[in-house]
């Protein structure tokens, strides 16, 4: 047996003893040591994301230990420390051959199977076997791999957009995302990064990320400040991290001519965004919708996560018990926390983890 966080409904999350995982046939049971908690994962909890299939146990930012493991697996061994990522591209299918293994067509749905907001997660076969389980280095702790997830996409995405010397990039959204893109940007070479959100304890928070210039846009009109801060033309990159429809849409006026936007956070389904067409068109925009990263991508994103570089423990500012996980969502929510890392084998000060 082990403990999880069972969602037996909306805002229903309950800390119980559930059956521990089998160990999958070619795979392995990991001991999650750290788990992030993500804007998807309280979107999930907080709505009837399962509809009605309950309960369920979610989360994916996971790292551990192997705990369990098949006599088939290959490549790692009971005590290896790993970080697990939940994608698993097959690299065989005409998406993953291409370069595009973000879109691979054969992959499993990790919020189909039991997450890593337990003691023990189970890790596929497909997981082991292609490209989703990555080695932890002895002197890098747990809770700073476990941003190797959140970041995969965010250096994904400015990767695609080529984010580089010079440019200047405004991103809508302070939250763990967007302080990550903040981060990302100055490190891709960005001469003025531009923040823009509703909360301004989180804008003070992000200052310390590489931000150049902060606005409230419940204070201000954000399309008018940005235009002033760039002398009338507007930035090279848009970034719309958040789940707003009027963020997308108020975001294609904050881009130069030629330059370019990016839908990065989702909104709630079925939500429908008003874009000026006719502006786009004559203003010559690019508009792309970003979500996940390749294979390389996820690799590269995960040395970035635990190097000295990207100084991933600035963005950690709570680490709690798994049993806190019901706090952990309200200090997300209300911008007290940038990013919060739960330790479901851990509570008060005692962990069966050996973290670094």
């Amino acid at each position: 047996m082990m403990k999880a966080a069972l969602m037996y409904g909306p805002n229903d999350i309950r800390i119980e003893e559930m059956k521990r995982p089998a160990c999958p046939e070619g795979g392995f049971v990991l001991k999650v040591c750290a788990i992030g908690l993500c804007g998807s994962d309280i979107r999930n909890l907080t709505t009837d994301s399962k509809k009605g299939r309950y309960p369920h146990v979610f989360g994916h930012e996971m790292v551990g230990m192997i705990d369990e493991i098949s006599e088939t697996t290959k490549n790692y061994k009971v005590g290896d420390r790993v970080y697990v990522h939940p994608g698993n591209h097959c690299l065989e299918c005409e998406e993953c051959r291409s370069g595009h293994s973000e879109n691979c067509v054969n992959h499993e749905s990790y919020t189909d199977r039991q997450g890593g907001f337990a003691e023990f997660a189970p890790v596929t076969k497909a997981q082991a076997e292609k490209d989703s389980v990555y080695k932890i280095p002895e002197d890098v702790s747990f809770e700073r791999a476990s941003l190797g997830e959140p970041l995969s996409s965010v250096y994904a995405c400015q990767e695609n957009i080529q984010v580089g010397f010079g440019d200047t990039v405004v991103i809508i959204g302070a939250g763990p995302i967007g302080c990550f893109h903040s981060r990302l940007a100055k490190l891709r070479g960005a001469k003025k990064v531009i923040m823009i959100e509703i909360n301004d304890q989180r804008l003070e928070m992000t200052k310390q990320f590489g931000v150049d210039h902060t606005i409230n846009s419940t204070k201000t009109d954000p399309v008018k400040e940005v235009k002033e801060l760039t002398n009338g033309k507007g930035a090279d990159k848009v970034i719309s991290a958040n789940p707003s429809t009027q963020a997308q849409a108020q975001s294609i006026f904050m881009a130069r001519k030629g330059g370019i936007v990016v839908f990065f956070g989702g909104v709630a389904k079925g939500a429908m965004t008003e874009l000026d067409t006719n502006y786009i068109h004559y203003h010559n925009l690019w508009i792309y919708g970003h979500y996940g990263a390749n294979s390389m991508q996820v690799q590269r994103a995960f040395e970035l996560a635990i190097s000295d570089e990207f100084g991933a423990d600035q963005f950690i500012t709570h680490v709690l018990p798994l049993s806190m996980i019901k706090e952990a969502i309200e200090l997300t929510r209300t911008g007290e926390a940038i990013k919060v890392v739960l330790f479901p084998n851990k509570e008060k000060e005692e962990s069966t983890c050996q973290n670094n």
